[in-house]
């Protein structure tokens, strides 16, 4: 006998029902390990997806600035276009200052695929295909796109405000705050604000005029701009 090993003889019928023993386990395990992977590993991971999507941040309410700082500003949002049976949607940058414009839309994968500009004296747009000009910068997206934002009112329906120098029919929610708004030959429908305060931004819009429907969503707001 060697010192710290035990040499341990097992008769033959028992050495092969333990290997049978072992292999029946083996099959057994493997068998198991399949069936997770067909059924429980789908559900694993679904539920996994469903703990990601619960822990998103939740939309941040966004306060209304004073008149003076809301005088210019800058939004991130997407938009989505019905018009006359077409849709279309993009990313949107659009950076508004008293004296100009300029909107940005963007493919999915962040190209810009048009560029609006426009300030006192004319108006500009370039898709890629070429660059056009004209005095106006609605008619100038009616010319080329075939559809076009209401720049003369949106930089204050965004805010959740009438343009007080033209008529509008007004309906408010419990908060007080714009629900739906007709002005200019638009319906603004306000569908979400970024909070329940009375002040508070809105988040989502669905525009109407004519057969153009216009769905705007506004994740990011910048005041004060230089």
């Amino acid at each position: 006998m060697h010192s710290g090993v035990f040499a341990v003889n097992l008769p033959i019928q028992a050495e092969s029902a333990c290997i049978r023993f072992l292999n029946i386990n083996r099959k057994r395990n493997i068998f198991m390990l399949i069936r997770f992977f067909v059924h429980g590993f789908p559900v694993c991971f679904a539920l996994l997806l469903s703990g990601c999507a619960l822990l998103q941040p939740s939309p941040v309410s966004v306060a209304r600035p004073d008149q003076s700082a809301a005088k210019s500003f800058a939004l991130n949002g997407r938009l989505s276009i019905d018009h006359q049976g077409r849709q279309h949607s993009a990313g949107l940058r659009w950076t508004h200052r008293v004296d100009s414009d300029e909107i940005l839309m963007f493919a999915p994968l962040g190209k810009t695929v048009a560029r609006v500009y426009r300030d006192a004296e004319s108006a500009t747009l370039d898709d890629g295909d070429g660059h056009y000009q004209a005095r106006n910068a609605e008619s100038l997206m009616e010319q080329v796109l075939g559809w076009h934002l209401p720049l003369d009112g949106l930089h204050q329906w965004v805010l959740g405000m009438q343009d007080n120098d033209r008529a509008a029919q007004v309906e408010r929610d419990d908060a007080g705050r714009i629900s739906v708004l007709n002005q200019s030959g638009w319906e603004i429908n306000y569908l979400q604000y970024s909070g329940e305060a009375a002040d508070s931004l809105p988040s989502r819009m669905l525009l109407n005029h004519e057969d153009l429907k216009i769905r705007l969503l506004i994740d990011e707001w910048e005041w004060n701009l230089q």
